[in-house]
């Protein structure tokens, strides 16, 4: 099992973080574009979601699989989200986006008094251990080619 990359937006569209690390394929556009590209899809699949769903759709919009890779969305109850993109192989994504909300984003962002809310994240020490609770996540692995 693979993790690509990682989005985090604000409620706003706002891109606060992005990682990647087992990406090999790039897009062929810049970061900011890409992010727009990511959040204007999300923004429309939930509203399709929420249109069409013949349940109540509480959960709403939780991931999308093609036969390539799977997308993954978190949406935290203060509007950010979170979004991974992984091999279609990936299970119990949205427990691992949980954790990474709880254990990483409020511990090393929220609770960082030199960060303010809806600017973009910076700190070399969230990017840290991001990076170690990914790679130590059961999902992570190197691609095959």
């Amino acid at each position: 099992m693979t993790i690509y990359n990682l989005y985090i937006f604000d409620k706003m569209g706002t891109l606060m973080h992005y990682a990647e690390w087992n990406r090999t394929k790039k897009s062929g556009i810049t970061r900011e574009e890409e992010a727009k590209l990511t959040y204007g899809m999300l923004f429309s699949i939930k509203s399709f979601v929420s249109k069409i769903s013949p349940h109540d759709p509480r959960e709403g919009f939780l991931y999308y699989k093609t036969n390539r890779y799977a997308l993954h969305y978190l949406e935290t109850p203060s509007g950010l989200k979170f979004v991974l993109n992984t091999d279609t192989a990936a299970i119990n994504v949205k427990e691992l986006l949980q954790q990474l909300y709880a254990k990483v984003w409020v511990e090393y962002v929220v609770r960082d008094p030199l960060w303010t809310p809806g600017t973009v994240v910076t700190s070399e020490l969230f990017q840290n251990k991001l990076d170690e609770f990914v790679k130590q996540s059961p999902i992570f692995g190197i691609r095959n080619i």
